[in-house]
């Protein structure tokens, strides 16, 4: 499955659209994460464990995204957007939203 966040395919012809497919993903950083996290706040440095659980994130839900397009009979997903955002009490939850327009090439 290609995937761009471009409108169209250089060098391809688009033969079908297939609309607009979307994956979402929430994901919880457990306490011992926000632990370690505080601490290299504090000290300064990357905060490793939000970046994995971030990293996982984006994955799962350009997957479902991917999933669904190829149920639709998709081969490319244009027009890709990813959206960020924390949830849940205290903001403890980050969700990932990954939408884009199910397409066929040639």
């Amino acid at each position: 499955m290609l995937l761009t966040t471009t409108n169209s395919l250089e060098g391809k012809e688009i033969i079908q659209y297939f609309g607009i497919v979307t994956g979402e993903t929430i994901i919880g950083a457990n306490i011992v994460k926000d632990i370690f996290a505080g601490i290299r706040d504090v000290v300064g440095g990357r905060a490793g464990a939000y970046e994995d659980v971030l990293r996982q994130a984006k994955e799962v839900a350009l997957k479902e995204m991917s999933e669904q397009a190829a149920r639709l009979g998709a081969n490319a997903v244009i027009a890709v957007d990813l959206d960020y955002e924390t949830v849940g009490s205290a903001n403890s939850m980050l969700m990932v939203t990954a939408a884009g327009t199910a397409v066929r090439f040639k």
